[in-house]
């Protein structure tokens, strides 16, 4: 049952984003090559960014035809936050996250030129307990759910949102924002694994989801272009005859 799944004019295989939370950017280029043709877009993070190189290696993704995430969540004062987006606008990344209330969001949509701005919603790491322990009363569905919602006012392109809260956000917002849902796990989690509010693959598109992001379950497979090829297999069945 399909009740959700997206229509938008989206290649199949650039519907997964693996995520090179990797050492240093050499590791990086290492790993992109040892998955060659299996992936087409890839999240860089705030580990990469820490480690040097990390313009040079979005360059270098960008020059071999593959799409960026530059998933540095930007979070500052909404004048900063512009000027971060306005010049990265320039860069050839395809999405960057941004946190923040609404005056942060308008910042960062007001030049962003064809980057698109993904405004996080609640992490994935994160469970009811944990936004206790933040100060939040509301439940994850409620917060998710009005963080989608002034994401669409402000003229950002979409969220980054649990592949469980992405149901809810298609039955009360359409299909008018962009979902990328992290925190995909193609087999039951192991209980060290930070990520909480998961699902698999198929999942994910059914329940709305654009884009999926994953990481260790093919970083850390034995053949991760073989668990790369499976995942992009999987999707393509999910959206076979849509």
């Amino acid at each position: 049952m399909n009740d959700f799944l997206s229509d938008k004019p989206i290649a199949v295989r650039d519907r997964l984003i693996v995520a090179l939370d990797l050492p240093d950017a050499g590791a990086a280029r290492a790993f992109v090559d040892q998955l060659g043709d299996a992936v087409g877009f890839y999240k860089i993070g705030l580990e990469l960014f820490m480690a040097g190189g990390y313009f040079e290696l979005l360059e270098w993704l960008t020059a071999r035809g593959k799409k960026v995430f530059v998933d540095l969540k930007f979070f500052d004062v909404p004048e900063t936050v512009r000027s971060a987006v306005r010049a990265l606008a320039g860069s050839g990344a395809t999405f960057a996250t941004i946190h923040g209330n609404q005056a942060i969001m308008e910042a960062a949509a007001r030049d962003k030129g064809a980057l698109k701005i993904l405004a996080v919603t609640v992490l994935t790491s994160l469970d009811r307990g944990d936004l206790d322990d933040l100060g939040f009363a509301c439940d994850v569905e409620k917060l998710v759910l009005s963080r989608a919602r002034r994401a669409l006012e402000t003229g950002v392109d979409g969220i980054v949102s649990s592949g469980l809260e992405a149901p809810m956000i298609r039955r009360e917002l359409g299909g008018r924002l962009l979902v990328v849902t992290p925190g995909i796990r193609p087999v039951e989690n192991k209980p060290a694994d930070d990520q909480k509010r998961t699902v698999d693959v198929a999942q994910a598109f059914r329940n709305g989801a654009d884009y999926i992001v994953v990481g260790r379950p093919i970083r850390q497979a034995a053949d991760p272009r073989a668990a790369a090829q499976a995942v992009q297999d999987t999707i393509a069945g999910v959206f076979a005859g849509r």
